[in-house]
């Protein structure tokens, strides 16, 4: 159990670099903003999946841009506030570079942590839709290590042109168009009261879903979705005391 001294933010699905948007600098910049914000009073920070539309690390090669992002962070957890770095669809090729060089601590499955006596479940939540059988067997072939190691050996330039195009053909590229589907059908809805019939918890954090959303979930828990800064420009921020969803005002783009 740990009491904080300062507040926990969460953020999502950023998607840094999407090449079917056409305003990542200005968003980044805005995100960096955000980021240098928050630092002045924050405790925890926990960056909760896809913050970059494609990552992928070779051995002695890092993609190109996120110049802005990656110091910002660096300069965060050097200041001594931890954060915690969670892998998405989009990013789960995140291996070593970013511990080792940024300090961040990098999350490849769910996390269950303690604050002020509030009970938190995180992940990204990619994978824990009961009923998205076809992404759970691609999410299989992405970790697979051996099929890592094969594409590790694609060039990068090539490489990142296939990811471009499979970015641009996606629901990013197609336009998000998000909607809660019920309670019933909502698979990570579904998943968080599964949940809770075998653990008890506070608070259920996703991101994946870019969803702006705070229900209540049984009795005393409630199911949060934290959006994107895609359309909402949106975090979550446990004072202590109480969570909540806000959107960020900073310079419009």
């Amino acid at each position: 159990m740990k009491n904080v001294s300062g507040k926990i933010y969460f953020v999502s699905d950023i998607h840094l670099g999407a090449p079917a948007l056409n305003n990542n600098l200005q968003r980044e910049k805005l995100f960096v903003k955000w980021l240098d914000e928050i630092k002045k009073d924050a405790s925890v920070i926990f960056l909760m999946g896809d913050i970059f539309d494609y990552w992928f690390e070779y051995k002695k090669v890092v993609p190109r841009g996120f110049t802005r992002t990656l110091g910002k962070i660096a300069e965060i957890v050097d200041s001594g506030i931890p954060v915690h770095f969670f892998t998405g669809n989009h990013d789960v090729w995140v291996f070593d570079y970013l511990p080792a060089e940024l300090g961040v601590e990098v999350h490849r499955s769910e996390m269950r942590v303690s604050f002020s006596g509030k009970k938190f479940f995180l992940a990204h939540g990619d994978g824990l839709d009961p009923f998205d059988k076809g992404y759970n067997l691609l999410k299989k072939v992405f970790t697979n290590r051996f099929l890592q190691w094969v594409f590790a050996r694609v060039h990068p330039n090539f490489a990142m042109s296939v990811a471009h195009r499979w970015s641009k053909n996606s629901r990013l590229g197609k336009g998000l168009g998000e909607h809660f589907k019920g309670d019933d059908k909502e698979g990570l809805f579904v998943f968080a009261k599964e949940l809770l019939t075998k653990e008890d918890f506070d608070y259920v954090i996703f991101g994946h879903r870019h969803l702006l959303m705070d229900e209540p979930l049984g009795d005393k828990a409630r199911y949060i979705n934290l959006g994107d800064w895609i359309t909402h420009y949106s975090y979550g921020v446990f004072d202590g005391e109480k969570f909540e969803l806000k959107t960020y005002k900073g310079e419009s783009l």
